[in-house]
């Protein structure tokens, strides 16, 4: 990959991660905006879902979108524009869909709202099909993972504060917030008028801003044998939004399609790394196994972490888990989403150029400050904390993993994958505060996989690395497929386990989802090495790219 007055890599960065930022604070302001639409709207708890359906639908379809553009004007059209433009133009699509938001709530159509949200979402996949690869770039290839872990920790900054600013800007410092009857549509309005206006101005900073010019412009052929797994992808997107209408009409189970989606997108995939090793002509970015193997990590790796913490508050409310009420699952939600920081701001160490002594010195400390921080938030907001102190066992656990993993992508996604598994049958076979604890650790497993999955994923593709980069981003759709494939598990496997409800059993899918991704960083480390390359040798790393 071509960098062109690559210098200052540090500043640089820094300005590039700034965006990440934007990507946690809206995905985790839904939580607080999707009650309200389906208080505002009197929507059922199904169609109130749709908004997270075409959050994660954008990133799929604004990839495709990406890609069949690139391919019927035979220009990549990233790197024809840069990395950097391409996160610009993403900001002012989000600012488009944002100011989209404030006549389609004034209008009162839900449809228009989902619209809305489909636009910020198609300008986020621009800009992480952009920013990803950038952040890799910016720096040796072995240390990529470990830049897109410190940029995952400013994401989960931004996902922290952003229910807290958005739940202040429409309910003021109201106890029952969403459950406020007086909240005024302008509170709505104005949030998102805010919102367009940092997407500008931030816009406005990346187009001034002096960055290095990281592109490539050598011509592609055409990858014409992609266009039909593509479109099958599409199709079985789809069906998981008509399951209940087809269900209603036909008489087929909504599980079943649920199910035949999962198993079409797999299929795909798995499909392509036969075809390729045959004739990899036409194939483009998918000629390159680990990027297929990364394609389904991407989707099994999103779709684990969103469905974790989609299921664990109707969980925590069965009685072996306690019965707890919907006030007092809200810190074990808060901690989940604390652990994806935890993990992020231990596994950002390495991108910093520090002796090894202190790196493992900060090792030790920053995950049990990152965990202190948590807690003082929750404190802060109210909630009684001493329950989650005993969750300083895993947080022990996760610096045991760092340090058996030595910050290599390949060695650390295998340990994080089965750490994993191990969370997850510890706590299918416990109950109370022991399984309610192992759910949660799934999130300290969860931190470092994006950076890991995607910087194995898209190694070795040289020319090809943007339009790998699009087909990576394609692959957050599991966060729309995996999470109702976990809830038809829920509903109907109540007695597949004796004294074991449905909803407990359903957390098998997350289980075989790290299952898959410690099997990916076996595979794809054996296929790196095929092509000459192993990330966990720095010096062959370096000596490959």
């Amino acid at each position: 990959m071509e960098q062109k007055g690559a210098k200052n890599y540090g500043s640089a960065l820094y300005t590039v991660i700034t965006v990440y930022f934007f990507w946690g604070f809206l995905a985790a302001s839904n939580g607080i905006f999707i009650p309200f639409c389906k208080e505002h709207f009197s929507l059922t708890q199904f169609e109130s879902q749709l908004i997270d359906f075409t959050f994660y639908g954008g990133y799929f379809i604004g990839s495709l979108v990406l890609y069949f553009a690139s391919q019927t004007s035979k220009v990549d059209i990233l790197n024809k524009l840069g990395y950097k433009n391409g996160i610009v133009i993403g900001l002012a699509i989000s600012a488009v869909g944002a100011l989209a938001m404030v006549p389609s709530i004034n209008v009162g159509s839900f449809p228009l709202i989902l619209l809305s949200f489909f636009i910020i979402a198609l300008g986020f996949s621009l800009q992480q099909t952009a920013a990803n690869p950038f952040v890799i770039a910016l720096g040796p290839p072995a240390t990529g993972a470990t830049r897109l872990n410190l940029a995952g920790s400013l994401n989960n900054i931004g996902g922290i504060l952003g229910p807290l600013t958005v739940k202040l800007i429409l309910f003021g410092t109201a106890v029952s917030a969403i459950a406020a009857a007086d909240v005024q549509i302008s509170s709505i309005n104005s949030l998102y008028y805010i919102l367009a206006g940092l997407f500008i101005a931030v816009a406005i900073f990346f187009k001034v801003s002096d960055l290095p010019v990281v592109t490539n412009d050598q011509k592609i052929e055409a990858s014409t044998k992609v266009n039909m797994p593509l479109f099958i992808l599409f199709v079985a997107f789809l069906l998981i939004l008509a399951a209940d209408p087809i269900s209603a009409n036909i008489g087929i189970p909504g599980q079943y399609l649920v199910y035949a989606s999962l198993a079409i997108i797999l299929g795909t995939l798995i499909s392509i790394i036969f075809a390729s090793a045959k004739n990899k002509t036409g194939w483009g970015a998918m000629q390159y196994p680990q990027l297929i193997l990364g394609m389904i990590a991407i989707f099994t790796y999103v779709g684990t972490e969103v469905t974790i913490q989609s299921n664990l508050g109707s969980l925590l409310k069965t009685p072996e888990f306690g019965s707890f009420t919907e006030s007092q699952v809200a810190p074990f939600i808060s901690l989940y989403w604390g652990s994806l920081m935890i993990g992020r701001f231990t596994g950002a160490i390495d991108t910093f150029d520090l002796s090894k002594q202190t790196k493992n010195i900060l090792t030790l400390i920053v995950p049990f400050a990152a965990f202190a921080l948590v807690l003082a938030v929750n404190h802060w907001l109210g909630e009684d904390v001493s329950s989650l102190y005993i969750y300083a066992i895993s947080v022990a656990i996760l610096v045991i993993a760092f340090y058996i993993g030595q910050q290599k992508p390949t060695r650390t996604c295998t340990v994080m994958g089965l750490l994993g598994v191990a969370f997850m049958l510890g706590g299918l076979f416990t109950v109370g505060k022991v399984a309610t604890f192992a759910f949660i650790s799934g999130g300290l497993c969860c931190s470092i996989m994006w950076p890991s999955i995607f910087s194995l994923a898209i190694t070795g593709l040289g020319k090809y690395t943007s339009q790998g980069s699009a087909f990576l981003i394609m692959m957050i759709l599991g966060g729309a497929i995996i999470p109702p494939l976990q809830g038809k598990i829920a509903d109907g496997a109540t007695n597949v386990i004796p004294g074991m409800s449905g909803l407990h059993f359903s957390y098998i899918i997350p289980a075989l989802g790290f299952a898959y991704i410690a099997f990916f960083a076996w595979k794809v480390s054996i296929e790196l090495k095929k092509q000459g390359i192993d990330l966990d040798n720095m010096e062959t790393a370096k000596a490959s790219h």
